[in-house]
């Protein structure tokens, strides 16, 4: 009596070795460790922003020029973009088929890029001045 095979590959895939497309999970682990960084770098955000209502812009400059609050929110900046890309991607890939989706793709990478770089523009601006 043969024995039955249960897995869910084609024998080429199988021959092949390629079953997934082998970065499902570091995408996973990458969404839920940027999720659990925006958690506390997002209250960081949080305690600046308060902390600045009401001031005038050289409070803010004079503020994000410290060293540990322009790091923080340097990193907010670049978890945030990493966390939004990776976001964006599960749900192209979802609901998006054919070229549209590989558009689509690109598209949501260069704009988290494009985020990413003015944010982080915007706060060496405020921090080193002109």
């Amino acid at each position: 009596m043969a024995a039955i095979d249960f897995r869910i590959q084609t024998p080429l895939r199988r021959v092949r070795g390629l079953g997934s497309a082998k970065a499902g999970t570091e995408h996973f682990w990458l969404q839920r460790v940027t999720a659990f960084a925006n958690l506390f770098l997002a209250i960081a955000f949080i305690l600046v922003v308060i902390s600045l209502a009401g001031r005038d812009y050289e409070a803010a400059r004079a503020l994000l020029s410290r060293p540990l609050v322009g790091v923080l929110m340097g990193l907010f900046v670049i978890s945030g973009c990493v966390h939004m890309r990776i976001g964006m991607q599960v749900v192209i890939e979802d609901y998006l088929h054919g070229g549209v989706k590989v558009a689509a793709v690109i598209a949501n990478t260069f704009f988290a890029i494009l985020v990413g770089a003015a944010c982080l523009f915007a706060l060496a601006r405020l921090a080193f001045g002109n």
